[in-house]
């Protein structure tokens, strides 16, 4: 069933509290006061059978007795809701809930059965359920928490959507401090009914660029409906929207047991991160990261390379540059005659190379002109940040003033970094309260930055079908037996799929051992068939030059446990890649690809994508792998073709797409020789 948000959370024209207290240190006190205080504009019904009148409102002894109501919000015992509900649905027309209340199946499995009891009431009646378990919501038009803070919303601000209440607290003092406002905010606890992903969905289905906010961030801790966030968070940044997220809960206890090295790099993290790569959420893993690019999407997008650094401080100045250069930024320097005259404006002593240092002493006039210079004698800045604090002698405000009358123009985007929270306080504040937001800290400044610049587009989903056999792929999957398949049925696959690779011949005896040498010529190589992990137990021989050599390894690993046969390829050599995919349950198949050999085993310098994977996509893989420079060829060596390397990736995806029952799959390692990949060794479990 597809669960929908429906207009009366999000508007309601009429909110029963049931629960509704005079005590404002209580969660059903607390909710009622905040509603009270806030936009809600509606008729306010409040059930308490203790009192006739709470906070000003009256007070029904049970929810039979109150008017039809679009929203209630629940503050009352667990054991109490499902009733609750169901006379709500079926006698008051209600068509939206909020449970706040505790004690579901975050506590045991009695809780649990309540809360898909409710699920289930709210869904038949087509209405909407936010929680349980969680502080509430938060729009324009209400605002429906127990806790603080309530930010100030805005149309041009956030959209945000937890999974955690308190973690959506932290988030919000983290972000208010700074000028972060928001559009809206869903805590939806234990997702009963609505997650992060529907709420997403609501989000991107009513979405209008005329009247809803470009920004969304999310604090996930399960991703339950992988698929639906895919989907609606790609279709929002097509529209012009940016998404960060943090995604907790990223490690597991230990390695993963796993049979390939695939299967033991791959795990739900590596899911995750590729799942946000293809649809273009930026990933961050904290309260003040996430804060920081929030601020950043409120600024215009910068378009090019090239930033400006206006300090009256050397340090922060410096570490700025350092963190912006690593991020893939430049701070190119600055000269000329313009740069000439505006040293005639400053205090002697001051650089205009870039940063622009105006010294300690430097005044609100001075940071008018140095970002005048940015924007109207330099052609090739395309954002300016400022750095701005105070030693506490003098008040900042006219400084700060004058940026603001800089934004407000247009033109360049401007970052302030205002350091002193504490001394400036006053001057941060009233430039804050002006709708700007302050970004106390440099370094997080240029990370983030960083961040969202080399953040891709959502990626194109596609199948690659030149010279792939799909009828063949199926003969093999609907005859082939669980578990690790034979040498000749992966043969059959890699070839359906049009993956190069190096013949082979299996033998058992030494007649057929001679016989197939002479077919493939020496040098050979000569690998166990039946253990698992052959380098292991000293079944792959290099370089076999002889007839006699062949035998002497022939009989070494007959002996090895296991042995069930021999492989024999022909020699080749070139750059070790590695590819592979793993199957991971809700998000589909995995693609891992990297440098092959001692890379992937002791560097794993490995990237990831979500079949289907694209051109686009492929190629991100592999460009944004640490050892990339390899790949392009470094010290005479020459590298690999990449566009190659590419298709064969695509050429995977799509034999997984035809072939879901593989649940693992090593090409460890391909051979790369210029334009020609080769794979020379596979293995594959279906089930």
């Amino acid at each position: 069933m597809s669960h929908k948000v429906t207009s009366q959370l999000i508007n309601p024209q009429s909110i029963v509290v049931v629960g509704g207290s005079n005590t404002i240190s209580k969660p059903g006190g607390k909710v009622l006061k905040n509603i009270i205080d806030g936009t809600f504009r509606g008729k306010l019904y409040v059930v308490n059978p203790k009192e006739e009148e709470v906070q000003g409102v009256k007070a029904y002894a049970n929810v039979e007795e109150i008017p039809d109501c679009d929203l209630a919000i629940l503050a009352i015992p667990a054991r109490f809701c499902v009733e609750t509900v169901k006379v709500l649905i079926e006698k008051k027309a209600c068509k939206a809930f909020i449970i706040v209340s505790a004690g579901f199946s975050e506590e045991n499995e009695e809780g649990a059965k309540l809360e898909t009891e409710l699920a289930k009431l709210v869904d038949d009646a087509g209405a909407s359920l936010i929680g349980p378990n969680c502080i509430g919501v938060m729009t324009p038009y209400y605002q429906g928490v127990f806790t603080l803070p309530i930010p100030k919303l805005s149309p041009t601000g956030v959209d945000f959507i937890s999974g955690s209440g308190a973690t959506a607290v932290f988030i919000m003092e983290s972000g208010i401090p700074k000028g972060l406002e928001f559009a809206s905010v869903f805590s939806v606890g234990n997702s009963a009914q609505l997650g992060v992903e529907e709420i997403l969905e609501y989000l991107d289905e009513t979405y209008d660029p005329n009247t809803s906010s470009k920004n969304k961030i999310l604090y996930i801790e399960s991703i339950a409906k992988p698929e639906k966030l895919l989907k609606h968070a790609t279709s929002l940044i097509n529209k012009g929207c940016r998404i960060a997220a943090i995604k907790s809960g990223i490690t597991e206890a230990g390695s993963r047991a796993a049979s390939s090295h695939t299967g033991a790099m791959a795990n739900p993290d590596v899911a995750v991160d590729a799942l946000f790569r293809k649809a273009g959420i930026i990933r961050c893993y904290g309260r003040e990261e996430l804060s920081y690019l929030a601020g950043v999407f409120s600024h215009p997008e910068i378009e090019g390379n090239n930033i400006a650094i206006i300090t009256h401080a050397g340090g922060p100045a410096v570490m700025l540059t350092d963190v912006l250069s690593e991020g893939g930024f430049k701070v190119p320097h600055l000269s000329g005659e313009g740069a000439d005259e505006l040293l005639t404006k400053l205090f002697p002593g001051s650089s205009v190379a870039n940063p622009i240092d105006i010294l300690a002493t430097g005044t609100a006039e001075q940071v008018g002109e140095c970002i005048d210079f940015c924007r109207n004698k330099i052609n090739n800045i395309d954002a300016i940040v400022i750095i701005f604090g105070t030693a506490g002698l003098t008040e900042v405000f006219d400084v700060y003033d004058l940026i603001h009358q800089k934004m407000t123009e247009g033109g360049t985007p401007i970052f302030p970094v205002f350091p002193s929270i504490g001394t400036a306080e006053l001057e941060v504040k009233s430039f804050i309260k002006k709708g700007h937001f302050n970004f106390p800290d440099e370094v997080l400044l240029g990370r983030a930055l960083a961040s969202v610049k080399n953040s891709p587009k959502p990626f194109n989903s596609g199948l690659f079908s030149e010279g792939m056999d799909v009828s063949l792929m199926r003969k093999v999957m609907d005859t082939a037996k669980p578990g690790y398949i034979t040498g000749s049925e992966i043969y059959q696959l890699l070839d359906a799929a049009g993956i190069p690779r190096v013949q082979a011949f299996v033998a058992k005896t030494e007649g057929e051992l001679l016989k197939e040498a002479a077919k493939c010529g020496f040098p050979l190589v000569m690998k166990v068939v039946g253990p698992l992990h052959k380098s292991d137990v000293g079944g792959v021989v290099l370089n076999i030059d002889s007839n006699d050599m062949l035998l002497e390894e022939f009989h070494k690993m007959k002996n090895i446990p296991g042995y069930e046969e021999v492989l024999l390829q022909r020699m080749v050599s070139g750059i070790e890649l590695f590819l592979g995919a793993s199957y991971e349950e809700g998000f589909g198949h995995i693609i891992l690809c990297g440098l092959g050999g001692i890379f992937v085993e002791v560097i794993k310098d490995v990237n990831s994508g979500l079949v289907s994977v694209g051109k686009e996509e492929a190629l991100t893989m592999i460009r944004s792998l640490k050892s990339y420079k390899i790949i392009q060829g470094i010290r005479g060596q020459k590298g690999v073709d990449e566009m190659k390397f590419a298709e064969i990736v695509m050429r995977l995806s799509s034999l997984l797409h035809y072939c879901p029952e593989i649940k693992e799959i090593d090409m460890n390692p391909l051979i790369a020789k210029e334009n020609i990949i080769t794979a020379v060794d596979a293995r594959i479990r279906i089930s």
